[in-house]
C-alpha cells in the first residue's frame, strides 16, 4: 500500500504482512481520494475536453520552455528557485507538478495579439475558469502566472492536505482492529507463533516520507489539467510572469528576472480584465521572534520529510483544525492554540462535537491564548532536518505564562488579500490594503468598469477554491456578454474535512441552546430543525457519527431555507442537497418528501424535513 504506514506482528512473515495490508487498504477505502478534489470540480466545467471549441480566430503560439531536472542532477539554480516556490524536494513526482504549473525558461507568446478581448492576472482557480471558459466561448484571452499555475489549492491547500488526511483517516480506522478483542471481529494471527503471547500483539507504524510521497504523486497526477498545455489547447495563451498595471487598459508581464519597465517585457492591451491574485497566510507583525523564526504556514507544511514530534497551531479554523488531527493521527503532539472559541463564526454545538472528537485523538487546546514571544533554539542543518523553537504565551487555562517546545509551529491565522505590487493606482482600482479588491454585485470593480476580480484577492467573499471558480464564471458571463449575474445570487457551501466533517451553508450562528446570536437577515426569527445521526441506521451500522447531526435553519413559520449546519462523516456530500433546495428555492418540506436511498447518512438531511411535515400534520380528533 502507498499510503505510508504499516502494521507488524511479532514473526509475523513477510507474505501474510504484504496480504494484510492489502485486504485492510481494500476494506477501509471509503471514498476516492479525487472526492475531495475542488480543483477537478471548479475548473473541468470551464476545461473539459469533450466540448467543441469555437473556431479561433487567430494563431496560439506555441510555448517553449526547458524541463525541470530532478535530485541530484539538478542544478543550485534550480533547488534556489524550487524552494522559492515552495515545491521540495525536487523528485520525480515534484518535477512533474513544475512541469506542469512552472515551466523553467520559458518563452512567452511572441509577439502578443495587439488587443485581448480578456486578460486574466493570476492562475488560480479563479484565472484557470475565466482565462479558458472565456477563450472556448470566442474569447482572445490570455493568463499571466506568476508563480504557479493550480495556485494554493492545487499546490499548497486543498489537494496535497486531503491527500494527508486520507492517510490520517487509514491510520485511525487501522488503530480500531488492532486492539485485542475488538467490536469489529477482525483479527491478524501469526501461523508461526512461538507463544500466546505473540498473538494478535500489533502496532501501527508511520512511514512519514511515504505518505509525503504519495501526497507529492497525486498532487503531480492531477496537475496537468491545471497545466500551461492544457490552456494552450482551449485557445488561451499564457504569460509567465508578474503582472502589472501600467494604464487603466494595459498590463506589463514583468518577465522572471527583468525589472518593471525592462524593453523585453510584454505590453498587453485589453477591453476587459480580470484581477485573480488570491491571497497568502497571515503573519502577525505583533508576536516578538515571530518574523525571524522558521516557522510553517500551508505554503511550506508540505514539503515537510520528517514528522515533527511536537507541532503547536496557531489558530482554530479549517487549516488548523484539518492539519492538527491528520498529524496528531501520525503520531505528534499537536497543541492548538485559540484565541476565541473554535470555529467563531459557526454552530457552538459543530465546533464543541469537533473539539470533543480531536481531544479524544490527542490534540490538546489552550483557549484565550496570547502568544508573546518566539525563540529559536535550533535553525534546521539540512533541507531535510527541522529546527527547534520555544513559544511563550499566556493562556486561560494557566495563571502563569508557558512556554511550548515545537519542531513545527503552524501558523493558520487566516489568510491577506495579494493586492501589492498590481499597479492599481495605475489602473484607477480601488482596493483594501488586506481585505482586496472591491467590487460590486457584478464582481466588478467600483472604480474602473473594465477590471473585475475573482476570489481570494476580492474583498469580503468566501475565500474557497469553488468560490473562486463560480465568481469566474460570473465575470465571462458580465465581462464578455453584458450579463447582469450577481455575487449575491450565489448559495455558496463551505467544509471542513476533519472527520467528522464540518459543512455550512448560508448565514447561521447558532449557541448550544439553538439561540440564533448572529441576524440572518434584517434581524428576522428563525425556526430550527435537526436530526441526531446516534439514530441513523447507517451511522449505527458503521459505528460512527455517535454526536454528528444535521441541522436547517428556516425563516419563522415557514419551510424557506436560510441556513444549515452538518457535522457528519459526509458532511461534505451531504450539505449539496442543501445547497440545491436554497439555490432553487425548495422549501424543507419538500425535501422531507425526497425519497433519500436506505440505508444512509443523507437520510438525516431528510429528517428534518420530516420534522417540518410531522409539525403541520393533519390529526382526527
Amino acid at each position: 500500500a502507498d499510503f505510508g504506514f504499516s502494521i507488524t506482528l511479532i514473526d509475523m512473515t513477510m507474505v501474510i504482512r504484504l496480504l494484510y495490508l492489502s485486504l485492510l487498504a481494500n476494506f477501509f477505502l471509503l471514498r476516492p481520494t479525487t472526492c475531495f478534489i475542488s480543483p477537478i470540480y471548479s475548473r473541468t466545467a470551464a476545461t473539459t475536453s469533450g466540448s467543441s471549441l469555437p473556431s479561433q480566430r487567430w494563431q496560439i503560439t506555441n510555448m517553449s520552455s526547458s524541463q525541470w531536472n530532478e535530485s541530484p542532477t539538478s542544478t543550485s539554480e534550480e533547488q534556489t528557485l524550487a524552494k522559492s516556490l515552495s515545491i521540495w524536494p525536487l523528485d520525480t513526482y515534484n518535477v512533474n507538478l513544475l512541469n506542469e504549473v512552472r515551466h523553467k525558461q520559458y518563452t512567452n507568446p511572441n509577439p502578443p495579439l495587439p488587443i485581448y478581448d480578456l486578460v486574466v492576472i493570476g492562475a488560480g482557480a479563479g484565472g484557470l475558469v475565466s482565462s479558458r471558459q472565456a477563450a472556448r466561448r470566442g474569447a482572445k484571452s490570455c493568463m499571466i502566472s506568476a508563480e504557479l499555475a493550480g495556485g494554493d489549492c492545487l499546490n499548497a491547500g486543498c489537494v496535497p492536505s486531503k491527500a494527508l488526511l486520507r492517510c490520517a483517516k487509514l491510520v485511525r480506522e487501522a488503530k480500531k482492529i488492532v486492539v485485542q478483542d475488538n467490536e469489529y471481529g477482525i483479527s491478524v494471527t501469526n501461523s508461526g507463533k512461538t507463544s500466546d503471547d505473540d498473538a494478535n500483539q500489533m502496532n501501527v507504524s508511520i512511514d512519514f516520507p511515504k505518505i509525503m510521497e504519495r501526497m507529492r504523486k497525486l498532487r503531480a497526477h492531477i496537475a496537468p489539467v491545471d497545466g500551461h498545455a492544457r490552456g494552450d489547447s482551449l485557445g488561451t495563451q499564457t504569460f509567465q510572469g508578474r503582472g502589472v498595471f501600467t494604464s487603466p487598459s494595459t498590463i506589463e508581464v514583468v518577465e522572471h528576472g527583468q525589472q518593471l519597465g525592462a524593453e523585453s517585457n510584454p505590453i498587453l492591451h485589453f477591453r476587459k480584465a480580470v484581477i485573480a491574485t488570491g491571497g497568502r497566510p497571515f503573519v502577525p507583525d505583533n508576536i516578538s521572534g515571530l518574523k525571524e523564526a522558521p516557522y510553517t504556514t500551508n505554503l511550506s507544511l508540505f514539503n515537510l520529510q520528517q514528522l515533527p514530534k511536537r507541532m503547536v497551531v496557531l489558530g482554530a479554523g479549517v487549516v488548523a483544525l484539518e492539519m492538527a488531527q491528520a498529524f496528531a493521527s501520525f503520531g505528534s503532539e499537536v497543541t492548538v492554540l485559540q484565541r476565541s472559541r473554535l470555529l467563531s463564526r459557526g454552530d457552538e454545538e459543530a465546533a464543541e462535537a469537533i473539539k470533543q472528537t480531536l481531544e479524544k485523538e490527542g490534540v490538546k487546546f489552550l483557549s484565550g491564548v496570547s502568544v508573546n514571544e518566539v525563540t529559536t533554539i535550533k535553525e534546521a542543518t539540512n533541507n531535510d532536518d527541522l529546527p527547534l523553537m520555544s513559544v511563550s504565551l499566556s493562556c486561560a487555562e494557566h495563571t502563569e505564562p508557558i512556554s511550548l517546545d515545537c519542531e513545527c509551529l503552524l501558523l493558520a491565522l487566516g489568510r491577506t488579500a495579494n493586492v501589492d505590487s498590481l499597479g492599481l493606482e495605475s489602473a484607477g482600482v480601488d482596493f483594501h490594503p488586506s481585505k482586496g479588491i472591491l467590487v460590486n454585485d457584478f464582481s466588478q470593480s467600483v472604480s474602473n468598469p473594465d477590471v473585475y476580480a475573482v476570489g481570494d484577492c476580492v474583498s469580503d467573499v468566501f475565500r474557497l477554491t469553488h468560490m473562486s471558480g463560480e465568481m469566474a464564471k460570473v465575470v465571462v458571463q458580465n465581462a464578455l456578454f453584458k450579463g447582469q449575474w450577481r455575487l449575491s445570487s450565489l448559495v455558496v457551501p463551505a467544509v471542513m474535512y476533519t472527520d467528522p466533517e464540518y459543512a455550512t451553508i448560508g448565514r447561521i450562528h447558532v449557541d448550544e441552546n439553538d439561540n440564533v446570536v448572529s441576524p440572518i437577515e434584517n434581524n428576522e426569527e428563525v425556526d430550527v430543525y435537526k436530526a441526531e445521526l446516534q439514530h441513523n441506521d447507517r451511522a449505527i451500522l458503521d459505528s460512527s457519527d455517535k454526536t454528528s447531526f444535521v441541522k436547517i435553519l428556516c425563516k419563522k413559520g415557514t419551510g424557506t431555507i436560510v441556513g444549515c449546519t452538518i457535522v457528519s462523516s459526509r458532511a461534505g456530500e451531504m450539505i449539496n442537497e442543501v445547497s440545491l433546495a436554497m439555490k432553487h428555492d425548495i422549501s424543507l418540506e419538500g425535501v422531507g418528501r425526497n425519497i433519500h436511498s436506505y440505508p444512509t447518512l443523507g437520510e438525516a438531511v431528510m429528517g428534518c424535513g420530516i420534522q417540518f411535515i410531522n409539525s403541520r400534520w393533519e390529526t382526527m380528533n
